[in-house]
């Protein structure tokens, strides 16, 4: 009998806190370093070396709990995790275990069938691990041999664990997106999958549909991006079906992901818990919060990208799928958030679309970032100020946006330069139309003749006679009344 399988997943997100130094010592967390730079004793796993919890940590890890409505736990523990793997150079990582500092919590998601609720098992914070370079290939596979950089090694992170109520690759998907929205949003890690502050584990088995008992789970580790993510679960779902169907078993293992290939290959077996043998870490003492550490970092939390949303709609009567747009980048969001917190802002509406549209394009083309552009939301409002004023055109405004993004110039100075404000004078604009009508007979008699789109060829005459400075709809209007007079 041939059965038809449903998949079943869970997935461990592991983010890093956005923290300048490591989790137990003074070393910094900043990215990009020469391999080895950013290390101490405590990382190196020297001997004597003790470790020493950084403070902002924990608050970053009680932020996260309280946005996926965890239970904050008053006592956790830190536990020593045995393992052998060259980046790991004390033999364990420290991690906590069977008291985690949150727990029970849970993320709402919209997919395209509708809204879902996935569990949250659990929240613990611990250090990561060193990272392997790779030399031969660009992936562990068909590397002739790999090089230990220990910089990311102690690098603070939060592991967030969700109940295996995932189904299907668009649900995890949407998950680890929404997850990376929060995170973001609240200033608890940067989200850079690329550099890896933000990747996912997946826990994948399959069942017959219809059946209620679990079947034998694979992990594939470390997927940095979702488009590594989607392959790699519907590589392992097409695995596992065919291994299935054929009467073989899955073997509980963990598996790497081979993006060129896009099939994952076996790692190593998978551990589970008392394989890891876990004990509370001897030179920590448990970590001890009050509700007065709780509502602090309730107070320091952000708004939630939901409240955001639901904001920008209601308020600012910014359109539903443009409202996403504008949370879905963190720096254009932060950039547009400074708009609306200048005092010369008004129509939000407005000032969302030159951000997502002209302003996004021109820092694309140019391979800026809303970050790096020296552009300041001053000037920008003041751009949009003349445009709102008539004083310039539309065509024009997006011209002078691109020269602001390079000059620093007064936006009056760059008018000026582009020929001064709109035409404002009917009677001088009045006698250019004249004259363009003059110059085009032809053009004349066919907008005579009803072909009124004619029109758009001597609206572009006059724009250029004007260098831009007339104003199209009172030029439209002014060919068609001294055309058909």
């Amino acid at each position: 009998m041939t059965h038809v399988y449903e998949p079943v997943m869970g997935i461990e997100v592991h983010a890093q806190l956005n923290t300048h130094t490591k989790l137990f010592c003074g070393s910094s967390t900043a990215f990009g370093a020469t391999p080895n730079a950013h290390v101490s004793p405590v990382c190196l796993g020297l001997p004597g070396a003790l470790p020493v919890l950084n403070k902002r940590a924990v608050n970053l890890a009680i932020m996260a709990g309280l946005a996926l409505d965890c239970t904050i736990k008053k006592t956790s523990v830190f536990s020593r995790k045995n393992y052998f793997y060259p980046d790991l150079p004390k033999g364990y990582q420290i991690s906590q275990f069977d008291l985690p500092i949150c727990e029970h919590g849970q993320l709402d998601i919209s997919v395209s069938s509708g809204k879902k609720t996935i569990g949250i098992t659990r929240i613990h914070m611990e250090e990561d691990a060193g990272k392997l370079v790779h030399a031969g290939a660009d992936a562990i596979d068909g590397s002739t041999y790999s090089l230990v950089d220990l910089n990311r090694a102690g690098v603070p992170l939060i592991e967030i664990v969700s109940e295996p109520d995932i189904r299907t690759i668009e649900e995890a998907r949407v998950y680890v997106e929404t997850l990376r929205l929060i995170v973001q949003h609240l200033g608890i890690c940067d989200g850079n999958m690329d550099e890896g502050s933000l990747r996912a584990d997946v826990n994948i088995s399959l069942r017959p549909v219809g059946s209620d008992t679990f079947g034998t789970r694979t992990e594939i580790k470390n997927l940095n991006s979702f488009r590594s993510l989607e392959r790699a679960i519907a590589s392992e779902i097409e695995r596992q079906t065919q291994l299935l169907q054929s009467g073989q078993p899955v073997i509980q293992e963990t598996r790497n992901y081979n993006d060129a290939t896009q099939t994952t290959t076996a790692l190593r077996s998978k551990e589970d818990a008392h394989d890891y043998r876990y004990f509370p870490e001897p030179d920590l003492p448990p970590l001890i919060l009050t509700e007065d550490d709780i509502t602090a970092a309730k107070h320091q939390m952000s708004e939630l990208p939901v409240d955001k949303l639901n904001r920008y709609i209601q308020h600012y009567s910014i359109p539903e799928t443009e409202a996403h747009v504008l949370i879905q980048d963190i720096e254009m969001n932060r950039y547009f958030e400074r708009c609306m917190a200048s005092q010369s802002a008004s129509e939000p509406k407005e000032i969302a679309k030159w951000v997502m549209g002209p302003l996004a394009g021109i820092l694309n083309d140019a391979q800026d970032s809303f970050t790096d552009s020296t552009l300041s939301p001053d000037r920008l409002l003041e751009l949009l100020t003349h445009l709102q004023s008539g004083a310039i055109s539309t065509k024009m405004a997006k011209e002078l946006l691109g020269m602001m993004i390079t000059s620093d110039a007064p936006v009056q100075t760059l008018i000026e330069q582009k020929g001064g404000s709109q035409i404002s004078d009917q009677d001088e604009l009045s006698q250019i139309v004249a004259q363009i009508l003059v110059d085009n007979p032809d053009v004349v008699e066919k907008i005579r003749n009803g072909k009124t789109q004619s029109a758009n060829f001597l609206m572009g005459q006059v724009m250029k006679a004007t260098k831009g400075r007339a104003k199209p709809d009172l030029v439209r209007d002014m060919i068609i009344s001294q055309a058909t007079a």
